[in-house]
């Protein structure tokens, strides 16, 4: 495939790697401001030289780029993160396009099987309600979004499968949290990739089932093998069409 990167910052780099270990090739670097880009902004002649785009930029740039790539038919993984509450306009974009465009806030397919065990946990706590469920994620202090994409995913899974945590609370907390809240909570700083943790307390133990990122490698090498994936698809996906696949063993990525 020739790829074009969109966004050249520290998941770039990874993405690039990976591309070059998988016998890709990279028609492009795109950023606004990085050093070692080919392009400030993905142009025509850039869509049209390239496969699929693969995008971690920020989250003010995902609905634009996603007008270029309807405009110039190229199709596009994003593991952008901090967009998500306009993933309606998105789907207003991409309406009647004929492209592939893939999403999701976690493209590192170990973080796909703690979300697993996690659904899993939750359902084997809801006939014991001595444990109590909270989390909590722990990122860099260059990270742009708080709470993490990926904790809200966790969360989200968390209330789909609880019988008793039905609402989120990511704020600070001074006060007790209600029996239907779940906590989770964010910490910054350092050079942290990424820890999420997902606790089951109870007043006799704890269990803890988590995930956490060594490097950035996993996050690029997922979205490469989406990108993979997305090949002579069309539609909108999101990361759980491309990660059913390889879980459930389908069919080879």
């Amino acid at each position: 495939m020739k790829v074009a990167i969109v966004g050249y910052g520290g998941m770039g780099l990874e993405v690039e790697k990976v591309l070059r270990d998988r016998g890709h090739e990279v028609s492009a670097r795109v950023d606004p401001v990085l050093p070692g880009a080919d392009a400030k902004e993905l142009t025509e002649g850039i869509a049209r030289d390239s496969d699929v785009a693969i995008e971690f930029s920020h989250a003010t740039a995902v609905l634009e780029n996603a007008q270029r790539y309807v405009r110039w038919g190229l199709s596009a993984v994003t593991g952008t993160t901090g967009w998500f509450a306009k993933l309606d306009e998105l789907k207003k974009v991409l309406e009647g396009s004929k492209i592939g465009y893939l999403y999701g806030s976690n493209f590192s397919i170990g973080a796909h099987l703690f979300f697993a065990l996690a659904a899993a946990a939750t359902q084997l706590a809801n006939p014991c309600p001595e444990y109590d469920l909270m989390g909590y994620e722990i990122h860099h202090k260059r990270k742009k979004d708080s709470p993490s994409g990926t904790a809200l995913t966790l969360a989200r899974i968390v209330t789909s499968n609880s019988s008793r945590k039905t609402r989120v609370v990511t704020d600070r907390l001074d006060r007790a949290p209600a029996p239907d809240e779940l906590h989770i909570a964010s910490v910054r700083g350092g050079d942290e990739p990424g820890t999420h943790t997902l606790l089951l307390d109870s007043p006799f133990d704890t269990i803890e089932i988590t995930h956490r990122a060594r490097s950035r490698g996993g996050f690029a090498l997922g979205a490469v093998r989406a990108a993979e994936w997305l090949a002579g698809r069309k539609g909108l996906f999101e990361i759980n069409d491309f990660i059913r696949e390889i879980l459930e063993g389908e069919r080879g990525a």
